[in-house]
């Protein structure tokens, strides 16, 4: 049997953005059995990576469910946008690297799960440079 997968398509084939620009794009979920599909959550998010604790924040937030909407087919693309945030900004630090992400999460029957993430950069942050040692 083939195995459920998720599309995310966005806006920008670059996949670069500036602080308050609009995001937008769309989901599908192809899944051998639709009728398996009991919920999907769109998270547009930041997280950081590194040495030290890990902060993490949620930026937008859509669900959707059989609960609420029967009728819903879950591999009919499904649109979203959002006004990006002046910060936090892409950093890709040597010891810290702050990260954004469009995360779909759908829940199959079963308490089965399945999490697709797509990248993408937000403002234009150089780089850091290691520090040369002597």
């Amino acid at each position: 049997m083939k195995r459920a997968s998720i599309h995310i398509r966005i806006d920008r084939p670059n996949r670069e953005y500036l602080p308050g620009d609009t995001l937008a794009g769309s989901y599908a979920i192809e899944a051998a059995q639709p009728e398996t599909v009991q919920a999907a959550e769109l998270s547009i998010l930041w997280h950081t990576e590194g040495k030290g604790d890990e902060d993490f924040a949620v930026h937008h937030f859509e669900r959707i469910s059989r609960d609420v909407h029967p009728d819903w087919d879950p591999s009919d693309a499904r649109e979203f946008t959002t006004a990006l945030p002046n910060s936090p900004l892409s950093y890709d630090g040597v010891i810290v690297k702050i990260r954004w992400r469009i995360r779909v999460r759908v829940f199959l029957a079963g308490e089965r799960e399945l999490v697709e993430d797509l990248r993408f950069q937000l403002g234009h942050v150089p780089s850091a440079m290691p520090v040369p040692t002597i």
